[in-house]
């Protein structure tokens, strides 16, 4: 049973990563049909990243009352149809009505899954889940360039990506028993009673003040990056929007293809070796992107090596979570995480798109660095505060 809801975890990360680089891939050819500044994009995410930080602050009561595999359900469903609202929509402001729900469902989700993964698998299973998230993020960005490059058509990549979540949601209905059950069982083997923190008890544990920093930094760096890379590859490099929808995805193929080999080394390295190794990896591809070069291919490789970086960096974090601050505790940290993650998401790219506006998108690997320092800033001060991580409650299947 253990193995069931893990492979129909999987398939869950997969549709939910189709939506998240598509409005990246479509918005060079997007904001000029509905008349708004390129900088706008910004306020889209802002928006979604918003609603998935209320819904991730009361995942922890969420899932008392309706269960991980319910609650699942239904937030899977307020994406599909969020995502079918985006195909329809021909005015900004439809745009950002359609992103509450999207937002909302996506943050739920995010948060009853990675916690029943962390408590409950080895390393090596929730590096495999984010590579799964990285294959739908991956094949997000092809479906749009496609849909632009045959049908010029974006509302055809937001059509396609919501009947793929419609499917997943039949799926997850028809699994409701299993995860009732499966439910039952881990209270009778493993009976954790969870302890519910808002956000002022969460900060009074210690680390808790500098793993919500490094998340948000986290999340601000792979969110930026990948909303402005087809656009830094457009307007500063000069490439056709079509190709940069396409090449633009290498980002997200690289956090894919690592997070695909962190789950051989994970358990054996060790969860805060491979977030040093990612921090390493990150700031080698800044350091190519932000340099000048005569050939495009040379960028191109950057961004891969960027998404090679981040790879390890949120599972391992997440994983970490029940060692760092106790099994118990785990549920509610990890949905204020998820919440300070997409505060990150929510302010860094639209200040970016402000900051390209007004000043030059060439700055973007330079503001992608300032997060990076951030991030490694933070989590090697978590490193110095937690020595002895308690005992972790996750099972080594």
């Amino acid at each position: 049973m253990y193995s069931f809801l893990l492979a129909l975890i999987y398939l869950a990360f997969i549709s939910l990563g189709l939506p998240d680089g598509l409005l990246g891939s479509a918005w060079p050819t997007l904001y000029p049909q509905l008349g708004v500044s390129v900088s706008y994009a910004g306020v889209v995410t802002m928006i979604i990243a918003a609603g998935t930080i209320v819904s991730s602050l009361n995942a922890s009561r969420l899932i008392r009352k309706m269960g991980t595999g319910l609650l699942t359900t239904i937030s899977v469903l307020m994406t599909a149809i969020a995502l079918f609202g985006f195909a329809k929509s021909d005015h900004f402001w439809m745009l950002c009505l359609w992103a509450i729900p999207y937002g909302l469902g996506a943050g739920a989700v995010d948060a009853a899954l990675n916690n029943f993964v962390a408590l409950h698998y080895a390393s090596r299973h929730m590096s495999w889940l984010h590579c799964f998230w990285g294959v739908g993020a991956s094949l997000g960005p092809y479906i749009m360039g496609y849909s632009l490059a045959v049908h010029n058509s974006w509302p055809r990549g937001y059509l396609t990506v919501g009947f793929v979540q419609t499917g997943l949601v039949a799926v997850l209905i028809i699994s409701l028993p299993i995860w009732i059950k499966q439910a039952r069982l881990m209270r009778e083997n493993q009976p954790v009673e969870h302890k519910h923190h808002n956000l002022f008890s969460a900060l009074r544990i210690k680390g808790v003040r500098q793993i919500l920093l490094a998340f948000f930094a986290y999340c601000a760096l792979e969110s930026t990056t990948g909303l402005w890379a087809s656009t830094y590859l457009v307007l500063h490099r000069g490439l056709p929007a079509e190709a940069a929808a396409r090449w633009g995805s290498l980002f997200f193929l690289g956090i894919t293809f690592g997070r695909f080999l962190n789950g051989f080394v994970a358990d054996r390295l060790g969860n805060r070796t491979m977030i040093r190794i990612g921090l390493v990896i990150i700031a080698i591809g800044l350091t190519i992107v932000l340099l000048p070069q005569p050939v495009d291919l040379i960028c191109l490789i950057g961004l891969v090596l960027v998404g090679l970086g981040c790879a390890p960096v949120y599972p391992c974090i997440i994983h970490e979570t029940p060692r760092n601050f106790g099994a118990e505790n785990s549920q509610s940290i990890i949905g204020i995480q998820m919440a300070s993650a997409y505060t990150g998401t929510t302010l860094m790219p639209p200040l970016f798109g402000l900051i390209a506006k007004g000043l030059s998108i060439s700055l973007y690997p330079v503001f992608l660095g300032v997060m990076l320092v951030l991030m490694l800033v933070m989590t090697e001060w978590l490193n110095r505060l937690i020595t002895h991580p308690w005992s972790s409650a996750s099972s080594s299947s």
